[in-house]
């Protein structure tokens, strides 16, 4: 499904070249979950920010469903990102004024999607993630853990094939970040989502399918 080629990342700071990630090679099958492990600066935000499509690399080629993604225009890649992939980060960036169902409805009526049936996936995301009955509070009124929920119900309502998380569970206590842990490793199994993952939280990884570490801009393997 993800193939990665050769795929290079360098940033210029102050008249110097930082190399961030170096000729990376990767391969992710349809439905596998992998855990992105490595120290803070090792490059992990920055690969899974160019698996979204969010950044490009400087170097080498991004292929998803066959298709070297980045040689589209702008328009046709943000298209692609809204009907293939979901976004989980560790701010869940909920917006304050409006309630969970609103919330999780947003990216859907952005795209187009009729408000009748953008409010029904919506509803049935939130029963999903076992917030059904909070569907009209807002963030305020929500504990981390149930912010975190409405924000992976948020990254479904398109019907992503890909799910990328960064440090989902990284600002929650360690019961919390559990049931976090427990609703996206349903997500994989249930849906067949391809699940990618940065994390420091090694619980998490070690309940992945596959992991892999990243350092000094290249990837090593994780046993």
């Amino acid at each position: 499904m993800i193939v990665l080629e050769n795929l290079s990342k360098t940033f210029i700071k102050d008249g110097n070249r930082i190399e961030v990630l170096r000729g990376i090679d990767l391969d992710i099958a349809p439905g596998q979950s992998l855990a992105i492990l490595g120290v803070s600066g090792a490059g992990k935000s920055t690969l899974i920010h160019i698996l979204g499509t969010l950044d490009h690399p400087t170097s080498g080629t991004l292929s998803i469903h066959g298709q070297n993604v980045f040689s589209w225009s702008e328009r046709d890649i943000s298209g692609f990102r809204n009907r293939h992939i979901g976004f989980i980060f560790q701010f869940n960036n909920l917006l304050p004024e409006f309630s969970a169902l609103e919330n999780t409805m947003l990216p859907a009526l952005i795209s187009g999607v009729p408000k009748k049936e953008a409010s029904k996936r919506a509803h049935g995301l939130l029963e999903e993630v076992g917030l059904a009955q909070r569907a009209t509070h807002k963030p305020g009124e929500l504990s981390g853990g149930e912010q975190q929920r409405v924000a992976i119900a948020r990254a479904l309502i398109m019907k992503p094939d890909i799910l990328l998380a960064d440090e989902p569970t990284g600002n929650l206590d360690t019961e919390t970040g559990k049931k976090i842990e427990d609703v996206l490793i349903s997500l994989n199994r249930e849906r067949h989502i391809t699940l990618i993952v940065v994390t420091h939280n090694q619980h998490l990884a070690e309940r992945m399918s596959c992991r892999i570490g990243l350092s000094d801009g290249k990837i090593y393997d994780v046993q």
